[in-house]
């Protein structure tokens, strides 16, 4: 049976303006961290392909899901934050798959470097590039690194073109999405300050409450109430 997608929960940290993305569309490449528009929960997953550890394609289709997936978009493995965030992760991953869920992290990383450039590449994840942007650019999280931040990187050795193996030296703002089996957004986190992550604990709670059906409390209270 499909899950409605309504009563959805949902944490987001970013709150885009309405007036300064009008003229612009969710898939482009935003100015800033602060000006992306991210898909929200209610909202239904995009298509996308990504690139695995051999540099296979994966196409990713909402409307053929077996199992919901946790979906993290991270920097790349050259970011210290990124890093720490996927270790803490770890201590979620184990109840995430007693629930049914695949655990997805995405980086514009080029496929050869998906794991070597981690600290822990020993992960129960599946770990996957998007170095094309097609996922990045989908999820509406694709933004244009500045030229002050790029000189910054380079004088830590830290090239976005050649860790993406692209020309576009563009990076994900950090998110996490928990997308149904029936493809719709259950739960979302993005947040422009890449310093900032979720916390495993609100992941786990957001994954209860999807696999408890509690998002869906207020349909079941209007429903008795028209049964009385």
């Amino acid at each position: 049976m499909r899950r409605r997608p309504t009563g959805l929960l949902f944490v987001v940290l970013l709150l885009t303006s309405v007036a300064s993305s009008a003229f612009c569309d969710r898939e482009d490449i935003h100015a800033s961290a602060e000006l992306v528009q991210p898909l929200l929960a209610g909202m239904k997953a995009p298509d996308f392909s990504v690139r695995d550890v051999e540099g296979s394609g994966i196409e990713f289709g909402a409307d053929a899901m077996d199992r919901p997936v946790v979906i993290t978009f991270f920097r790349g493995g050259w970011c210290p934050y990124c890093n720490l965030h996927l270790a803490e992760l770890r201590k979620a991953e184990k109840q995430l798959a007693e629930m049914g869920f695949d655990i997805w992290f995405i980086s514009i990383d080029r496929p050869e470097l998906l794991l070597d450039s981690l600290d822990n590449p020993e992960t129960g994840y599946t770990v996957y590039s998007d170095a094309d942007l097609d996922a990045t650019r989908a999820f509406g999280l694709a933004f244009k690194v500045d030229e002050a931040t790029i000189t910054r990187y380079l004088g830590h050795d830290i090239d976005l073109k050649e860790i993406s193996g692209r020309d576009h030296e563009v990076l994900p703002a950090p998110a996490t999405y928990i997308i149904g089996s029936d493809g719709i957004i259950n739960f979302a986190y993005i947040n422009p300050n890449y310093k900032l992550r979720l916390h495993p604990d609100v992941l786990l709670a957001a994954a209860r409450t999807y696999r408890n059906d509690e998002d869906a409390r207020l349909i079941r209270l209007r429903k008795k109430t028209l049964e009385n």
